[in-house]
């Protein structure tokens, strides 16, 4: 069974509610103003967290990297158009402690986790960024927690970023399954890896989900993930890479909403019986032993006499053979309930 970790005064882990992250990511359009009014509908949704990315082009990509095929800028220039700016991580901290959820950011080089670490009270580490073990122990060595997504990742690579971790004295770490394609098809999830990752290092797991919509998040949510990551934007028609494939400010709330009525819905797993709002049915709808006939007083019950129906108010089904062969002590009218005092 995995453990949990602490965070900002809640517990991250099995049997907690699930840490639900708005990543906004570069989705501001370089407009602080944009970067707060995400920040306000992942309030107004119920999310946990918002999460930004920190990264120059110049420190993340060679210049000479080939054009993906998905974009129609090459790699470099296209980062370097939507880098966040480095001076907004103040302000965009102070903004959420007055909106009262939690910041945090992907640093992608040594000088971002430096500067997050003034900021943030956690970090996350990119899946394309896994291995780099120099910057996760660098990241690790803050002594904050760690939510590490696990992407293109084999489970070598996944125990070395751990075992960097661990070298460093920081074991608050958690993964999430992730598919690092935009968007992720649903057949390439592999959302029971959240399993595999949690037996393997005895860490809360969750998702970093890129399929479109949120039925994915769902159904990780329901297999118990500790943690869900969902790209968010105010509209998925503005200009950017990221916004295609987020969830608008309507499924965010959607998805918070569903979230936690999952965890509501899954129960301790005991069959105890009614609970409280199901009482009224137990009892009228229910079937119990009833008379079939006008059965006089002192009648010897016969099969053809006793009929099974609704409500429940007389004597349960199974005790039928316990009824038959026995005088009733009062008169009983066709098609009332029998109870005990009667026979």
């Amino acid at each position: 069974m995995a453990g949990e970790i602490g965070l900002c005064g809640r517990s991250i882990g099995p049997g907690n509610p699930s840490f639900l992250v708005a990543e906004v990511g570069a989705n501001h359009n370089r407009s602080l103003d944009l970067a707060k009014a995400h920040i306000d509908a992942a309030v107004a949704a119920g999310a946990d967290a918002v999460k930004f990315q920190i990264y120059s082009a110049e420190g993340l990509y060679s210049r000479r990297t080939p054009r993906h095929s998905g974009y129609e800028k090459d790699l470099f220039t296209l980062i370097r158009e939507i880098e966040t700016p480095r001076s907004w991580l103040p302000e965009l901290r102070r903004y959420c402690d007055e909106r009262k959820i939690l910041f945090f950011a992907t640093p992608f080089d040594h000088r971002a986790v430096d500067e997050l670490d003034e900021v943030s009270d956690l970090f996350k580490i990119a899946s394309f960024e896994l291995v780099d073990l120099a910057l996760i122990r660098h990241c690790a060595s803050k002594g904050k927690p760690l939510i590490i997504s696990t992407g293109l990742a084999t489970m070598e690579e996944i125990e070395d970023a751990y075992l960097a971790c661990r070298e460093v004295g920081n074991e608050r770490v958690v993964f999430l399954q992730c598919a690092s394609v935009y968007p992720a098809p649903a057949h390439i999830m592999n959302l029971r890896a959240m399993e595999t990752l949690s037996r393997a290092f005895g860490v809360p797991t969750g998702l970093s989900d890129h399929t479109r919509g949120i039925h994915v998040s769902l159904a990780a949510v329901a297999m118990g993930a500790s943690v869900i990551e969902k790209h968010f934007t105010l509209d998925r028609t503005m200009a950017g890479p990221d916004h295609p494939f987020a969830i608008e400010p309507d499924e965010l709330a959607d998805l918070v909403r569903s979230c936690r009525e999952i965890e509501s819905a899954m129960g301790d797993g005991r069959k105890l019986g009614p609970f409280v709002e199901e009482r009224e049915f137990y009892e009228k709808a229910r079937r119990s032993l009833h008379a079939a006939c006008d059965i006089p007083a002192g009648t010897v019950l016969t099969e053809a006499m006793v009929v099974c129906k609704r409500p429940g108010y007389g004597i349960r089904p199974k005790f039928l053979p316990l009824v038959l062969g026995r005088p009733v002590k009062v008169d009983i009218a066709s098609d009332q309930w029998i109870t005990w005092e009667m026979v």
